[in-house]
């Protein structure tokens, strides 16, 4: 006897992962998002410190969750989350004159754990599945 499961429609653990060009080309498109507002926001939460703060990671979380239900999955948030942190640790580096974007005040220990946490959370908050049915009610 059958379960009614054919090979292609197993578990998708057992599934192999393909290449999608459209899928990874979507995803370099949010990880070029993610540094750009990674970059904006290193601006706006100094100029403006609590307003600027808060816009600097509201922008931020709505990329990192754009990102994830653009795509339906973590790879939409991971995307732009790998490109915010590169380019926010890019900015945080001193040069060999001295200067750095970043100053020592508690804003910008904000924003960089701030960032990172709702980097995090974005992440790995389940994205809600609707079960494989067909289009009939599942109470009945």
């Amino acid at each position: 006897m059958s379960n009614g499961k054919t090979q292609a429609q197993g578990s998708a653990l057992a599934q192999p992962i393909g290449f999608s060009l459209g899928r990874t080309v979507v995803l370099v498109v949010l990880f070029v998002l993610g540094a750009l507002v990674g970059a904006a926001g290193a601006l706006v939460q100094g100029g403006w410190f609590p307003g600027g703060l808060l816009l600097a990671l509201l922008g931020a979380a709505g990329v990192f969750h754009g990102g994830a239900r653009l795509t339906g999955g973590r790879a939409g948030a991971v995307a732009p989350a790998g490109g915010w942190l590169i380019a926010v640790m890019l900015l945080t580096a001193s040069r060999p004159e001295g200067d750095f974007l970043f100053g020592a005040g508690l804003g910008s220990y904000l924003f960089l754990l701030g960032g990172m946490a709702v980097a995090v959370m974005c992440a790995t908050l389940g994205l809600p599945r609707q079960p494989p049915a067909p289009a009939a009610r599942l109470g009945k």
